[in-house]
């Protein structure tokens, strides 16, 4: 990706994502993939003896590794060389706190999905992300794919006609059994309510599903059927979701539909995310555990396949591919690419220049878009599976 500005790595920060945090080593890794951050301060846990070890562990500097994320943005914000921006990487609940933390001291946030652990929350950070003129990133990495860029250029292009059918599914297996009961990190916060809010896993795999379905397609949710359940006995929060999707019409066309399926209980399943788009004049299908295809048919002629760096891939896609077609890219450069466009954005703005009309990365409104899904997907199936309008809509 070629970028004309001052390339001086942006100084970043984390909280969060210390010893035992998958999440943050990933964000860590796509940072640097690209050389556009330099991580230099964390406050890694809500524990300051296991966040001083994990910072030790990372390299940091020990007067860069702080007790708290109150304390940091304090301290960064008042130094010369203080961070830039600040990577997110805690439970939901914290997501607002922090964030409202570190734009009230004047520093851009990359944060995780869900945006927050409520929809109140989403909406105040908003209002706030308008008043602080910051930036603010929300790391729905799986937009960041090269075929998927493709994917949804090709829509926009009219290639698949006008778009009646839209289905996304995201299946694992990983909470098919109570491991939350045993002490299991990354389930025990997951599935408490408190702290990931009132969608278990719709919250946390089905925003990624609804949001790529709404990224490639381009299309906003009018209304949604939604059956939420619980199977794993004790759990507080669901972990299988079934939901129909109504979406707004556009330019007087047949409105879309949509069906979305997430599931933490389906055996077998790993990462099973996938994508199915069907217009009037073709489909196409991608899987997210071989991202570097994309299947194409137009209707009434034979399936075609387009390959990441391949001869039928578009500049949508080639802006965000690393390496020739044949050497597969996925999950972590999916990721990296959210943060180099994050970090084109960033620089830009540092240069007092406009950010480029062909930089995508989520933003808080997609992360307020999201919380109302899981608010309407909530509501549905307290009212035994009804149709819901999203909120404010």
């Amino acid at each position: 990706m070629y970028m004309s500005y001052d390339n001086t790595p942006i100084r970043l920060g984390m909280v969060g994502g210390g010893q035992g945090a998958f999440i943050g080593a990933v964000h860590r890794i796509a940072a640097r993939m690209d050389g556009h951050y330099q991580f230099l301060a964390g406050a890694l846990s809500s524990d300051p003896a296991r966040g001083r070890v994990s910072a030790d562990e990372l390299g940091l500097d020990p007067t860069r590794s702080y007790a708290s994320f109150q304390e940091m943005a304090k301290q960064e914000a008042a130094r010369v060389d203080g961070i830039e921006a600040v990577a997110i990487v805690t439970p939901n609940h914290l997501h607002y706190p922090v964030a409202k933390a570190f734009l009230e001291a004047g520093i851009h946030v990359i944060c995780d999905k869900p945006l927050t652990s409520t929809l109140a929350d989403a909406e105040a950070l908003v209002k706030l992300v308008e008043q602080r003129d910051r930036l603010f990133v929300l790391t729905h990495n799986y937009s960041g794919y090269p075929m998927i860029r493709q994917a949804q250029s090709m829509v926009a292009a009219g290639e698949l006609g006008a778009i009646q059918l839209v289905q996304v599914e995201y299946p694992q297996d990983w909470l098919a059994h109570p491991i939350e009961q045993a002490g299991q990190k990354q389930a025990e916060w997951r599935t408490d309510p408190a702290r990931t809010g009132a969608g278990g896993c719709v919250g946390d795999i089905g925003t990624h599903a609804w949001h790529l379905a709404t990224f490639v397609t381009g299309l906003e949710t009018a209304s949604l059927a939604a059956d939420l359940d619980t199977f794993v006995a004790g759990r507080r929060v669901d972990d299988n979701v079934h939901v129909m999707l109504r979406f707004k019409p556009v330019a007087g066309e047949h409105p879309a539909k949509g069906l979305l399926w997430a599931s933490q209980v389906a055996a077998g399943h790993e990462n099973g995310l996938k994508l199915r788009v069907y217009g009037t004049k073709g489909g196409i299908e991608w899987v997210q555990a071989d991202p570097n295809y994309l299947w194409f048919t137009p209707l009434g002629e034979p399936r075609r396949l387009i390959t990441r760096g391949g001869n039928a891939a578009n500049a949508a896609a080639a802006r965000v591919t690393r390496v020739p077609g044949g050497h597969p890219e996925g999950y972590l450069e999916g990721f990296a690419n959210i943060y180099t466009e994050a970090a084109i954005a960033i620089k830009a703005l540092r240069a007092g220049q406009p950010i480029p009309a062909d930089v995508q990365f989520p933003t808080v409104q997609d992360g307020v878009a999201g919380m109302r899904f899981i608010d309407a997907c909530v509501r549905s199936s307290q009212q035994n599976a009804g149709w819901v309008k999203l909120v404010n809509d």
